[in-house]
């Protein structure tokens, strides 16, 4: 299996869009980590840890008397998950720079959680079944991951549409699909040997005012990729506009009177 590029990299303007995509997220991701029945005084081990959001929201649940162990391969996300850790007063939060696979922890975990993780590896069944190993007889694995099939506009609004479709191509030429990840997770933890997964799904449905913030995110995500773009002949930069893009979005969509829908983000869990 080839390795995906990971595409994003790591900018001070892409750590800094996903701290705001967090923010967009944070509903979703708590809705999930709690009907999968986290809760105060679990021990939580966070795959690709990124800025730490995903870990400091299991902080807030597992409360001071729990703990959360944050892990990333990225040095400059450790580090700023870190400081956050610190002006947060996070005490029962800390990160450790590796691949959680290969880690060694003192003991095991009640959850073992992630986001925008497995569509990152070439074999996201062999990560479940490494990861998996750190949770005690009972714990849960739960993965909360994206998938960009459902993503148009009604009526079309060229712009959200052709947005979409260079994201989606751009990973395309980078090895990592973002499209029919619910059949790709349902899989890859069916072959890790975990039970079947329960799977929910959500997304956005709206207009210029109540899907803003989700037509901005995408405007994000295009300005981040605009140098793979170029590489792989998706798009330039003239075409994206970075100056105007996200402003042309939302005025687009107000202008066709329409909806757009959004990615879908899934979780999927299994109790071990």
């Amino acid at each position: 299996m080839t390795t995906p590029r990971y595409v994003l990299g790591h900018s001070d303007f892409e750590l800094q869009r996903l701290a705001r995509q967090a923010q967009f997220l944070e509903p979703t991701t708590r809705e999930y980590f709690r009907i999968a029945g986290m809760a105060p005084g679990m021990r939580v081990l966070d795959v690709g840890s990124g800025t730490g959001a995903v870990a400091f929201l299991a902080a807030e649940l597992v409360g001071p008397s729990g703990e959360v162990v944050g892990t990333d391969v990225a040095p400059a996300a450790i580090s700023m998950a870190r400081k956050a850790a610190m002006a947060g007063g996070k005490a029962q939060v800390s990160f450790r720079e590796g691949d959680p696979g290969e880690m060694v922890f003192e003991r095991a975990f009640d959850f073992v959680v992630g986001r925008y993780v497995l569509w990152a590896q070439a074999d996201p069944s062999e990560m479940l079944r490494k990861v998996a190993k750190h949770l005690r007889p009972g714990g849960v694995i739960l993965f909360h991951e994206l998938d960009w099939s459902f993503v148009r506009s009604e009526p079309a609004v060229p712009t959200y549409d052709r947005c979409c479709r260079w994201i989606i191509e751009t990973f395309d030429h980078s090895n990592a699909s973002l499209t029919n990840m619910v059949t790709r997770l349902h899989r890859a933890f069916l072959v890790a040997d975990l039970p079947p997964p329960t799977m929910h799904m959500r997304t956005v449905v709206g207009d210029a005012v109540s899907a803003e913030a989700w037509l901005r995110a995408v405007a994000e995500i295009v300005i981040t990729l605009q140098s793979a773009m170029e590489q792989y002949g998706v798009a330039t930069s003239a075409d994206v506009g970075p100056d105007t893009i996200a402003d042309r979005l939302v005025q687009e969509v107000a202008f066709s009177r329409g909806i757009v829908i959004g990615r879908a983000e899934i979780g999927a869990w299994s109790r071990v």
